[in-house]
C-alpha cells in the first residue's frame, strides 16, 4: 500500500488536528500535501512547519502576511474562497478531507469531486445541505465519499462486514450499495439501496450530551457554558451545542440517509452514554453488528484514509476488563424536538435540509450569544422550516439561496426574542 496523498480543509479545528495526529502516526501511509484554514494564520502556520505540505491555503486574505510571516519554509500559498476550491483540487491531491463547520465547505468538496478527488467527509453540512447533488456527482465522477464521522465510519464498517462475501470492496456511494436504489430516495417506497445487503435499521448512537437527564423545566436557564461541557468528546463550540439539542444527531440522520442510500424510515437513534459503541446495523435476520473503539476521531480519520486496509497505530485498543457497563436508552423525542425536525427534513427533501441547517446555525450562534435561551433553539428552527416552501431536487444556487432565506429569517427570529 503507497502512501496516500491528502489535502486538509479546516486543518486549524478539531479534525485537522486529528488528521495531523494519523499523518504522524502513519507516515508510510498518509503524506500531507496540502493544508487550509479559515482564519487562524498562525496555527496554520504553525502545523504547516511540522508536516510541510507543498500547498496551503488561508481564506481570510487580511492575514497572508501574518502566516508568510510565521512560516519557516516557503510553500505555495493560496488565498480566499477560490483559493480554497484550488487547493482542493491539487494535482498530486488524491484524497480531500473536509473538516469546515457550515456551508464553506461545499463549493471546494463539489469542486474537488470534479478534479476527481475522493473525499473523506466531517462536515455533515455538505450532505445535509447538498446530499442529492454530493452523491450524483461522485457517482459520475467515479470517486469515493468516504465518512470520517464515528458514527458514520461505524456504520460503513459494520457494512462491510457483508461486504466481504464479494472480493470487491465498494464504497457507501458506489454502484453495488446502489444498484436496487430508487430515483428518489427521499420518497416514501419502501425499497432501498441497502435492501441489497438485507439491512433493517442503521442505528446511530448519541451521547446525548450534557443535558440528557436534566429535567426539561430547567432547560431555560441553561448557560452556554453549560451547554460547551460535554461528557466525552472535545469538539468545537458550534458542534458542541448541536450535541447538547440532539441537532448534531439529527444532521448524522440525513447525512446516514444520503452516505448509504437508505430511507430516513430506517435511521434512528439510540442513547449510549459511554461513547463506546459508535453505531450498529442490524440486518432482516434480527442480527446486529457493533463497531467498538474508544472516543478518539483518530480511528475513523485513519480508516477513511487507509481504507480498504488497516494499518497498525499507537492508538490504544479497548481493555473490555476496564468496561464496566454500555448503557442504551430511548431519546427523550419530546424534550429534544432536533431528532422529530431532522426526520421531517430528510424526509421533505428538497432545500428543507438545508433551511434546517442554516437556521440551527444562526440559533446557536444567537444561543452563544447569550441573546436567545437554549430552547429556542428549536423553536427558531422549526418556525423557519414552518415558513419555507421547499423546492424538490434543487440545484447549487437554489440550496444557497434557500440557505440565505433560512439566515434572513432565523436572524429575524433571534431579534423578536431576544432577552
Amino acid at each position: 500500500m503507497k502512501r496516500k496523498r491528502v489535502v486538509i480543509l479546516g486543518a486549524t479545528g478539531s479534525i485537522g488536528e486529528s488528521a495531523l495526529k494519523v499523518a504522524r502516526d502513519i507516515p508510510e501511509r498518509m503524506e500531507i500535501v496540502g493544508l487550509a484554514a479559515n482564519r487562524n494564520a498562525e496555527k496554520l502556520a504553525e502545523a504547516a512547519n511540522k508536516v510541510r505540505p507543498e500547498s496551503i491555503c488561508l481564506v481570510d486574505e487580511t492575514k497572508i502576511d501574518i502566516l508568510r510571516k510565521a512560516l519557516d519554509y516557503e510553500p505555495r500559498i493560496f488565498a480566499g474562497e477560490e483559493g480554497l476550491r484550488e487547493i482542493a483540487c491539487l494535482t498530486n491531491g488524491e484524497m480531500v478531507l473536509v473538516a469546515i463547520v457550515g456551508t464553506g465547505g461545499l463549493r471546494p468538496a463539489l469542486a474537488a469531486i470534479e478534479a476527481g478527488k475522493d473525499l473523506a467527509v466531517a462536515s455533515k453540512e455538505i450532505l445535509v445541505m447538498a446530499g442529492e447533488i454530493v452523491m450524483r456527482e461522485a457517482r459520475e465522477s467515479g470517486v469515493h465519499v468516504l465518512p470520517v464521522d464515528s458514527e458514520h465510519n461505524a456504520i460503513f464498517q459494520c457494512l462491510e462486514g457483508k461486504l466481504f462475501e464479494s472480493r470487491k470492496r465498494p464504497t457507501p456511494n458506489s454502484e453495488s450499495f446502489r444498484e436496487q436504489a430508487i430515483e428518489h430516495p427521499t420518497s416514501n417506497a419502501d425499497n432501498s439501496a441497502l435492501d441489497v445487503f438485507d439491512v433493517r435499521r442503521i442505528i446511530l448512537t448519541a451521547s446525548g450530551g450534557p443535558f440528557r437527564e436534566l429535567a426539561s423545566n430547567k432547560f431555560d436557564s441553561i448557560t452556554p457554558e453549560q451547554a460547551l461541557k460535554h461528557p466525552t468528546w472535545n469538539m468545537g463550540p458550534k458542534i458542541t451545542i448541536d450535541s447538547a439539542t440532539l441537532f448534531n444527531k439529527g444532521l448524522e440522520m440525513i447525512e446516514a440517509h444520503w452516505l448509504f442510500g437508505v430511507e430516513m424510515k430506517r435511521v434512528e437513534v439510540v442513547i449510549h452514554p459511554q461513547s463506546i459503541v459508535h453505531s450498529m446495523v442490524e440486518f432482516a435476520d434480527g442480527s446486529t453488528l457493533a463497531q467498538l473503539s474508544y472516543s478518539d476521531m483518530c480511528f475513523p480519520i485513519q480508516y477513511a484514509v487507509t481504507w480498504p486496509y488497516r494499518v497498525p497505530n499507537t492508538l490504544p485498543p479497548l481493555d473490555f476488563s476496564k468496561l464496566s457497563k454500555l448503557e442504551f436508552f430511548r431519546p427523550r423525542y419530546g424534550d429534544f424536538p432536533a431528532l422529530n425536525l431532522a426526520r421531517r427534513a430528510g424526509e421533505a427533501g428538497g432545500t428543507l435540509p438545508a433551511v434546517m441547517n442554516a437556521t440551527n446555525e444562526v440559533a446557536v450562534a444567537a444561543f452563544l450569544d447569550r441573546q436567545v435561551s437554549f430552547p429556542s433553539i428549536w423553536q427558531i428552527v422549526e418556525e423557519v422550516m414552518n415558513r419555507h416552501a421547499s423546492v424538490a431536487h434543487p440545484d447549487l444556487d437554489a440550496i444557497l439561496q434557500a440557505d440565505q432565506w433560512a439566515r434572513a429569517e432565523a436572524t429575524g427570529c433571534v431579534k423578536s426574542l431576544k432577552r
